[in-house]
């Protein structure tokens, strides 16, 4: 197992899109309740020309500079997209980058995951997110979803 350690988690360059792409499309495409909104090469352009210049966007790579994960955040303390490459699930990478986030949003965070991904909603929990509020699919997909909230535990530490 490859362990989050050993990767490297740095601000995204524009030339990172295309493999912050894949590793969406992949998700995407191993995802058997997840429609398939978008051809790959229009998600590719999604992220270089949306997401790169209006999200900070934080990129995670082993020391081939394999693409291993990605997280976006909105100026307003959204995490807009996240995702961990297959290869690298269940190493910690999501924990580390997700106290990237938290070390810049301390005081709250929010993020929305479908109803279907459990997996998602155990991590998220685990991470000290709570629940807000759901919808029946109020999503360019049409899926249900949660939105789910974080904020510091009352005299602890954001991270």
């Amino acid at each position: 197992m490859i362990e989050a350690q050993h990767l490297t988690v740095r601000l995204a360059k524009l030339f990172d899109m295309p493999a912050c792409a894949k590793i969406l499309n992949d998700w995407i495409d191993a995802t058997d309740w997840m429609p398939r909104m978008h051809p790959h090469k229009d998600v590719e352009r999604h992220y270089g020309e949306d997401v790169f210049p209006n999200r900070t966007v934080y990129f995670a790579e082993n020391q081939d500079r394999e693409a291993a994960g990605f997280l976006a955040l909105s100026d307003s303390g959204y995490i807009t997209a996240f995702y961990i490459a297959q290869k690298f699930r269940n190493a910690g990478l999501g924990s580390r980058l997700l106290g990237v986030a938290k070390a810049i949003y301390p005081q709250e965070l929010k993020l929305w995951t479908f109803v279907a991904n459990r997996n998602a909603q155990r991590f998220y929990q685990r991470e000290g997110f709570h629940e807000e509020l759901r919808t029946a699919g109020d999503n360019e997909e049409g899926l249900a979803d949660i939105l789910y909230v974080w904020l510091p535990q009352k005299g602890g530490t954001a991270a």
